[in-house]
């Protein structure tokens, strides 16, 4: 999805990354497509989660909820995913993005499975001894 990591705060187990989408991203109204505009929010869950096991977790989503704000433009979106509550079985997820502006754009909340990062899985990240 082309993300830009920003930042991890392990305080609030949040994770602050950026997106650029491009011109390939636009739906007919000239905004991103609102599948895309998932995968982003799907992706900053995912890395929140991913960050707050030290990179051992990754959280197939049970349940994925999205509401639109306004439209996503085709500029540089600032995306915040959080972990709310991470147990064995269960992980309950947040994600927000923002425009240049500060304003919210879209929000999702995620009900998903915490599972092992593949070993062999391409990209995945590999723990050093």
């Amino acid at each position: 999805m082309g993300s830009e990591f920003v930042a991890y705060d392990a305080e609030s187990a949040t994770v602050t990354v950026r997106f650029t989408p491009p011109p390939s991203f636009a739906s007919p109204r000239g905004a991103v497509q609102g599948g895309l505009i998932a995968g982003f929010l799907d992706e900053v869950m995912g890395t929140a989660l991913l960050a707050a096991t030290d990179g051992e977790l990754l959280p197939p989503n049970l349940d994925f909820n999205m509401t639109f704000c306004r439209m996503v433009p085709l500029e540089t979106i600032t995306a915040k995913g959080r972990v709310i509550r991470a147990g064995r079985r269960v992980a309950f997820l947040e994600g927000e993005l923002y425009d240049k502006a500060g304003n919210l754009l879209a929000r999702a909340t995620s009900t998903a499975m915490p599972t092992p990062v593949p070993a062999a899985a391409p990209g995945a990240i590999a723990k050093e001894a």
